[in-house]
């Protein structure tokens, strides 16, 4: 069957359920899919590096690694170590349980994940599964439906800087009310909440935990794709810069003078 090389990973860890569906869909494109994720959960670490610790690996199969650190610190050793003979065609991180929409992005180290490859030249998708709180992760959906997608993603030509987050909704296979390409939405509000607690020996502790509220989205954004049954597909960019403010920020820093005398 040959291929494309594939590169797996994921920030809920080696062993999660969504990654394992992940790698039975990616041998179905082709025989050449290698897995470096997290041992452990590492869902929230965002783009971050393990800078100040050492960075262990472990042999889970044939091309399946388990590293001790975080999405990027995988997607760095696998491409630059494991894989640096020849680089991966295509990263595919996920399948997240749980959304990665809006605000969701920046924390999220499946998008991460993705984020890092692309900086290396790697076509990259970010894909998770939405499932309703409390509710059982309808991995079925993502099963069903991401064959299809993939099919149409994965010889596509992205420009430069540019990655994809691919979203499905939380319903049966069936339920699916088609595919949206969208825009990255704005929640009503967000937050991160710490909810104290008290250990058995009577020392306070935290967990934090997400408190959203979507509002009125807008109609092209992620979150109104979800919220409609529809499979959410967004294209994301590295450059974080907002064009628009340039003109006035420019103009409002004119005639402003720095003081080199200390220089």
């Amino acid at each position: 069957m040959a291929g494309p090389r594939i590169l797996i990973t994921n920030d809920d860890g080696i062993h999660a359920p969504g990654i394992v569906l992940l790698e039975k869909i990616a041998g179905t494109f082709s025989d050449d899919v290698w897995v470096v994720a997290p041992e452990v959960e590492k869902s929230g670490a965002s783009h971050s590096l393990s800078l100040a610790d050492p960075i262990r690996m472990r042999e889970a199969g044939p091309r399946r690694f388990a590293i001790q650190g975080t999405p990027t610190d995988c997607v760095v050793i696998a491409c630059n170590h494991l894989l640096k003979e020849r680089q991966p065609d295509v990263l595919l991180s996920g399948i997240n349980r749980g959304l990665n929409l809006a605000e969701d992005i920046v924390y999220s180290g499946t998008v991460a994940a993705a984020m890092e490859a692309t900086l290396l030249g790697i076509k990259s998708i970010a894909m998770s599964q939405c499932f309703p709180p409390g509710s059982p992760v309808p991995w079925e959906t993502a099963e069903r439906h991401l064959p299809g997608v993939l099919r149409h993603l994965v010889d596509l030509p992205l420009p430069k800087g540019v990655l994809l987050n691919v979203n499905f909704p939380p319903v049966a296979p069936d339920q699916v009310a088609g595919l949206r390409v969208t825009r990255q939405g704005v929640r009503t509000k967000l937050e991160i909440r710490a909810d104290d607690r008290i250990d058995a020996r009577g020392f306070p502790y935290f967990w934090l935990k997400f408190h959203r509220e979507v509002g009125d989205p807008w109609s092209d954004s992620d979150l109104a794709a979800i919220e409609a049954n529809a499979v959410s597909v967004t294209p994301l960019h590295l450059d974080l810069t907002n064009h628009e403010t340039i003109p006035a920020l420019r103009s409002a820093l004119a005639g402003l003078k720095l003081d080199n005398a200390g220089a």
